[in-house]
């Protein structure tokens, strides 16, 4: 069986990105960062997700994006609630993490080399999304030339491949697919904010629009959302 890396962080768009990889055929192995994000629920969820997904092998690697910061997730800025969706589609947001999918892709590459995978899966996603220049296409593209040119195997002829199965799909269409699969969705975890039980802020751009994907979806929002913001995941402003 062939073999192939996994970026899992948790959230519904990675574990969908999983379920796609074993549909496919794959011999997916998983792999998961704790980077310095404000909370560790991500990384629960995501040992849950390979867990429930009987996935072969799942590590998950730490570093320190705090020693940079510049973000709303690794440093002291407050994360942006309950933005339009015009707002979270118009300019790149404080949640971004400067160049963090190019360094979870390197070291995807590099666990890829040493196992002979030749493919590597990341959930991203350039429709419902909030902005982040290293989710689009042209990001992915520009990889794989990398890849080529920074690896011994690439050097020597192999070719890798970025899969991205996610890249052209609705936050509603990435939920039916997971849902067809098999997909546990109370198992991920979306939300930027989310309190110290794991319970969802529902007012984060992640979570209005995991909120709207369900909705659209027509299929039951499994998210535990805070009490007071249940009025949040109802603004007119994502539907």
């Amino acid at each position: 069986m062939k073999r192939a890396v996994v970026l899992l962080s948790g959230g519904l768009d990675s574990a969908t990105t999983l379920a796609i990889a074993k549909e496919e055929g794959y011999d997916p192995f998983a792999l998961s960062f704790r980077y310095g994000q404000r909370h560790q629920i991500e990384v629960q969820s995501a040992q849950a997700v390979a867990k429930s997904l009987r996935i072969r092998e799942h590590r998950v690697v730490e570093i320190d994006l705090r020693a940079f910061g510049g973000s709303a997730l690794t440093d002291a800025i407050d994360v942006p609630k309950n933005r339009a969706q015009n707002e979270i589609a118009s300019r790149i947001p404080v949640t971004y993490v400067p160049a963090r999918n190019t360094i979870f892709l390197s070291y995807a590459l590099a666990w890829a080399e040493v196992i002979q995978a030749r493919d590597i899966f990341i959930g991203v996603n350039s429709l419902d999304y909030s902005g982040y220049p290293d989710c689009r296409p042209e990001f992915i593209v520009q990889f794989e030339k990398l890849a080529q040119l920074a690896t011994k195997a690439g050097v020597e002829g192999t070719r890798y491949r970025v899969r991205t199965p996610l890249i052209a799909m609705t936050k509603a269409q990435i939920i039916c697919k997971g849902a067809e699969l098999g997909v546990q969705f109370a198992l991920t975890t979306s939300c930027y904010d989310p309190a110290a039980d794991g319970s969802a802020c529902g007012q984060c751009d992640s979570c209005l629009l995991r909120a709207k994907g369900f909705r659209e979806a027509r299929i039951p929002d499994p998210t535990q959302y805070r009490e007071w913001s249940s009025r949040s995941r109802n603004r007119d402003a994502l539907h």
